[in-house]
């Protein structure tokens, strides 16, 4: 009993400290996987030893509260204060997420990994690119991007983090992640290439764009209802489209 307690509460901190919950990352990964090259498709397969990104989209989030990768707990966001631009914004020498996705997109571009570390690069680069576009993971510092800032949601007093990493998403639709793949899933190919265009560092001040839209729309003990959860759902579609179609643009770049 004491061991499903202690279980239960590192899944409950996981949700409030990282990013989209696990149906967003799922998702983001759905997508992505949809997306590869046949190359592409072929090395993740194998690096994953077979199984889909999606199996482990969420890794990471657990994985950080362990001390092998506890170094890692910082590169799940990048904070940006009110008042900084992003290019302001003070970096943390542990790292922040855009500073991970893109040392270990050139890692594993690079090569010469051993088949663990390749797994292990590769599953974290999974995830984090979903966390990039979750606008409270380029949120603010002072209120720890959202998870200090109360609201109510439906009358249930939560945080702004929570909210947007998963009562929004769950609230805009009761899907599967499969159901969420095949309904956002469908830009056209010119779309996909201005969605994928950029730099990881351009999408990156995209979402802190969004971010500052949610803060001004959400002020402190907001109460998020109906009217909310309609104005913001199709932000959250846009985001997890963007990156799993980033994550394998990224992908389908590393293993042509």
């Amino acid at each position: 009993m004491k061991r499903l307690i202690l279980l239960s509460l590192g899944l409950v901190i996981s949700s409030v400290a990282f990013g989209w919950g696990q149906k967003g990352h799922d998702v983001t990964a759905a997508i992505a996987e949809n997306h590869l090259t046949k190359k592409a498709a072929k090395a993740v397969h194998r690096i994953l030893d077979g199984q889909s990104p999606v199996y482990w989209s969420n890794w990471m989030d657990n994985a950080s509260h362990t001390p092998e990768y506890a170094s890692t707990k910082t590169w799940h966001y990048l904070n940006v204060d009110e008042g900084q631009t992003f290019d302001e914004a003070r970096r943390i020498p542990e790292g922040d997420v855009l500073k991970a996705v893109t040392e270990i997109a050139d890692r594993l571009r690079a090569g010469g990994l051993t088949p663990e570390e390749e797994a292990v690069n590769l599953r974290m680069l999974i995830h984090l690119v979903g966390d990039m576009h979750c606008p409270m993971h380029l949120g603010r510092l002072s209120d720890l991007g959202g998870n200090r800032r109360e609201v109510r949601f439906f009358g249930r007093k939560t945080n702004l983090h929570s909210v947007w990493d998963t009562d929004l998403p769950e609230a805009g639709h009761k899907w599967g992640y499969t159901e969420w793949q095949q309904q956002i899933d469908r830009a056209s190919k010119a779309e996909q290439q201005k969605i994928t265009a950029g730099t990881p560092a351009d999408w990156a001040r995209e979402t802190h764009a969004i971010c500052t839209e949610v803060y001004d729309a959400t002020p402190e003990g907001t109460a998020i209802s109906y009217d909310y959860v309609a104005q913001f759902t199709p932000v959250v579609e846009g985001q997890l489209l963007r990156a799993g179609l980033r994550l394998a643009h990224l992908l389908n770049e590393i293993y042509r």
